[in-house]
């Protein structure tokens, strides 16, 4: 009798109660996970029938706060006995603070942006790191980045905060996979393209972006990426199967970066 591929593991989620985070979290949940939830607003969750709260322990509160984060990983603790990998997803625009182009990124916007999307994986990657030291075993992070980190798109999506904060996760992870290699500690990237989330509702209702990402994410007639598209990704880095793989950043990006 198959257990799931993530049967018994203790995932911890950051940012799993909407979007691409709670596609991932019902995934997870379907292939055995034990999950430890930090989020906003779990309303979208009670839809997809991820029962938050009960089964599944959902921390209220800001990613990019410390001490929350840390009870996010006692939480898992006291929960399920331990922690076995962790998935950061959350991370936002920072458009509505001031981002955009480098000349016109405001003060505000650079810093909101990169709490958002940088801040908060070094202060979720670090709390579970200092746990599987403490705790003597190895596990697996996996970062969400974003293709713009690497790939830019000029003319609709010049975040200039946002490409620089999801660069930031790349390298933070690739430094951190490198040195705690040797404690069993994998630490990976997914970085999507356009995908259909509260955060993309201003591009998924631009017909002139649309027609763009046509061009541009052309695989499965040329769609807006859905969060189930990174589902299978993200369980197979969080599982044993990938327990070879670290430091990689794996574009699920409906074809954006070979597309020029």
């Amino acid at each position: 009798m198959s257990h799931g591929r993530l049967h018994g593991l203790s995932i911890v989620i950051v940012g799993g109660t909407s979007g691409l985070g709670l596609s991932a979290a019902t995934a997870c949940q379907r292939e055995g996970a034990r999950l430890t939830v930090l989020g906003r607003d779990d309303a979208h969750a009670d839809a997809a029938g991820v029962t938050l709260g009960s089964s599944v322990p959902l921390l209220r509160g800001d990613a990019a706060d410390a001490p929350t984060v840390a009870q996010l990983v006692d939480l898992a603790v006291a929960t399920h006995g331990r922690v076995d990998g962790l998935f950061h997803v959350a991370g936002g625009s920072g458009r509505r603070f001031g981002d955009g182009p480098l000349d016109r990124i405001s003060d505000d916007g650079w810093q909101a942006t990169l709490e958002m999307n940088a801040s908060s994986v070094f202060l979720s990657n670090r709390a579970v790191l200092q746990y599987f030291l403490r705790a003597g075993h190895g596990g697996a992070i996996v970062n969400v980045a974003s293709v713009l980190g690497f790939s830019p798109s000029p003319t609709h999506f010049a975040t200039h905060a946002y490409a620089a904060a999801k660069a930031a996760v790349i390298g933070l992870s690739q430094a951190a996979a490198a040195h705690y290699a040797a404690h069993d500690i994998r630490v990976n990237v997914v970085a999507p393209a356009l995908v259909d989330t509260p955060m993309a509702q201003r591009a998924a209702a631009d017909p002139v972006v649309l027609e763009y990402v046509r061009h541009k994410q052309p695989l499965d007639g040329g769609r807006i990426g859905r969060p189930g598209d990174l589902d299978g990704a993200v369980v197979y880095l969080l599982s044993p199967e990938s327990r070879f793989v670290t430091g990689q950043v794996l574009a699920v990006d409906g074809g954006w970066t070979v597309m020029g």
